[in-house]
């Protein structure tokens, strides 16, 4: 953890990364099968408008009680989903999520956060798995009721992790072809939801512009302690921006030995550091991740 919180000072400072010292208390996260870094601060570039729609947004239904109505499925992830058991101790990599948990945990006692957008700068940089596996991470703790929404519209992969039906889900939801309670799925044994994509739309930017789904991010905390969305990558769509202006909070994922400076830079510039509340890096060697385990776990066995 000390390596990463030189980095992490080196980088706020615009040293560079290979000599440099910390980010103010909760701006980085934490790792996730990695380490964290912070890019030095860009130039703010303009955000995408919300929406162009005039009048009050809609205002929906949504309350605990309506989660009994919630389709119940049993937890049998696909074999590719890399779902983490977090209910073993000795899996490092589940470690290093309860340790993100925590740090989101301690920042949601400081301030408003309940709705966090999951997105990275480019594809296949780890988004989806730690939106998912923080996901969990909330969930175990069983304290109270835990939304995963699936906000890529264009790539959704999240029913296929979880291996249930991806309709009706969140464009069904938002245009009007069925109700909140029915596009949700309930995770048998915990309390994690599901919200798949839903039925395939031919213009998602468009459908999330809508005044609903503006509603949705403001009524969402009244039955859910944390949503946790996964988002298109940043740099290949602007559906991740503009639902960071809804969000309370945003993590950027990236990957260690694949992004690069200049898109993660670029990322940021596309958020206008927007509610960013740090950096997951993920894909970091097996040594590097384990060592740091090893001794407290081979005492305490």
């Amino acid at each position: 953890m000390s390596r990463v919180h030189d980095a992490l000072r080196r980088a706020e400072k615009g040293v560079p990364v290979e000599d440099a010292p910390a980010v103010p208390a909760g701006e980085a996260l934490a790792e996730a099968n990695g380490n964290s870094v912070l890019p030095r601060r860009p130039e703010f570039l303009p955000l995408s408008p919300v929406s162009t729609l005039t009048g009050p947004p809609a205002r929906l239904n949504i309350h605990p009680g309506a989660l009994a109505e919630v389709e119940t499925v049993p937890f049998k992830p696909a074999p590719e989903s890399h779902l983490l058991d977090l209910s073993n101790s000795h899996e490092t990599p589940a470690e290093e999520f309860r340790t993100l948990r925590t740090r989101l945990n301690h920042l949601q006692t400081l301030q408003p956060l309940h709705t966090v957008v999951v997105t990275s700068p480019s594809p296949a940089e780890g988004k989806t798995f730690t939106a998912v596996n923080l996901a969990l991470a909330e969930a175990h703790l069983a304290e109270s009721s835990v939304l995963l929404a699936d906000f890529d519209l264009r790539r959704p992969v999240i029913h296929n992790l979880f291996q249930v039906d991806r309709a009706p889900g969140l464009s069904d939801y938002l245009t009007g072809k069925c109700t909140f309670p029915q596009a949700l799925r309930h995770v048998e044994g915990m309390n994690l939801y599901l919200l798949p994509a839903g039925s395939p739309v031919k213009n998602p930017l468009e459908l999330l512009n809508m005044r609903t789904a503006k509603a949705l991010f403001e009524e969402l905390p009244r039955s859910f302690n944390w949503t946790i969305f996964d988002t298109p990558p940043l740099l290949f769509s602007a559906d991740a921006n503009l639902l960071s202006t809804m969000a309370d909070g945003t993590v950027l994922v990236i990957k260690i030995g694949s992004t690069t400076f200049d898109n993660v830079t670029r990322a940021m510039q596309s958020l206008c550091e927007n509610n960013v509340l740090g950096i997951v890096a993920n894909g970091a060697r097996a040594s590097e991740l384990y060592s740091k385990y090893t001794y407290y776990y081979s005492k305490s066995e």
